[in-house]
């Protein structure tokens, strides 16, 4: 009988993946003495350490490396094949990951997740959060069934998309800026001398997408649009800022809009989901989602 089993391989991937017995419990809903005892027996069974111990923090030894460059693998495959045989069997897969871009809320979609849990058809969901192009190589690299995404998507192909919308910009920054006293529409060279606030692209692979930015530009890179605003409130920096998430800031004077000669130009948003994929799931998202995203589930701020 084989020792390593998919159980025992998801166990020591979780704690090398958190660090610890103790945050491995807390992820697998186990106790930190279950883990320890089960991590013992298995080390045990296979006459190999598979952790070096250094008080409550572990690292896997050669062997505990090597076991998991290959588990991890099995472990893909075994979901994908428990995917796909649940699929051939309900027409349900049995997670779905769908993954938005990162200036739409992920509180915007609870009807929507509670429709769909409502269901009761067993498929697990997985909500992700991307930026840029973050969102398109997710959905490239197999790591989302369905994403709403900003801008173009990659070239190659591979995926069927639909729009669903479009937000405006504009160019903002706090009433104290200096660019405030120039008193006429900005031109590129007013904008080199002060930090630009961008968002960091998430992307992995795909090349990083900057917007607006201009060679050797100062910068402040942030983690999402709500930061962004935040920053740019504070007098931090400048940038272009969906017009629908800050009608408040505008009407209480937080922020400032300034003309420019070159206005940024509208954001497309697409939902898209792998050519081919037709598991019930990914259906029933692709038809509840094919409406007007945006700006419909952008954060708002209330006006004076």
């Amino acid at each position: 009988m084989l020792k390593l089993t998919l159980e025992a391989i998801e166990l020591v991937d979780a704690i090398a993946r958190h660090g610890s017995f103790a945050a491995a419990a807390l992820r697998l809903n186990k106790v930190p003495s279950t883990i320890s005892y089960a991590v013992g027996k298995l080390e045990e069974q296979l006459g190999m350490l598979l952790f070096e111990r250094s008080g409550p923090r572990v690292t896997l030894t050669s062997a505990g490396d090597e076991m998991l460059k290959e588990g991890r693998w099995l472990l893909t495959a075994a979901g994908d094949l428990e995917s796909r045989m649940r699929q051939i069997a309900t027409g349900y897969e049995s997670e779905l990951c769908l993954v938005h871009d990162s200036v739409i809320p992920t509180q915007a979609l609870t009807s929507d997740i509670r429709a769909f849990e409502g269901l009761r058809c067993g498929t697990r969901l997985r909500i992700g959060c991307e930026a840029l192009t973050g969102a398109w190589e997710a959905l490239r690299e197999g790591r989302a069934d369905i994403v709403i995404a900003a801008g173009e998507g990659p070239a190659g192909g591979g995926y069927q998309a639909a729009p669903v919308g479009s937000i405006d910009f504009a160019f903002c920054v706090a009433p104290t800026h200096p660019l405030t006293r120039l008193g006429r529409p900005l031109q590129r060279g007013d904008l080199l001398h002060w930090n630009a606030i961008v968002v960091g692209d998430s992307a992995r692979t795909l090349s990083d997408r900057t917007v607006g930015l201009l060679a050797g530009q100062p910068r402040i890179t942030v983690p999402s649009m709500a930061a962004k605003i935040a920053c740019q409130m504070e007098g931090l920096g400048h940038g272009y800022l969906p017009r629908a998430c800050i009608g408040g800031e505008l009407a209480r004077g937080t922020l400032v809009e300034l003309a420019t000669e070159e206005p940024r130009a509208a954001e497309s948003f697409w939902l898209a989901w792998k050519t081919g994929a037709e598991g019930r799931a990914l259906q029933w998202w692709r038809e509840r989602l094919n409406r007007a995203l945006v700006p419909a589930l952008l954060p708002r701020s209330v006006g004076v």
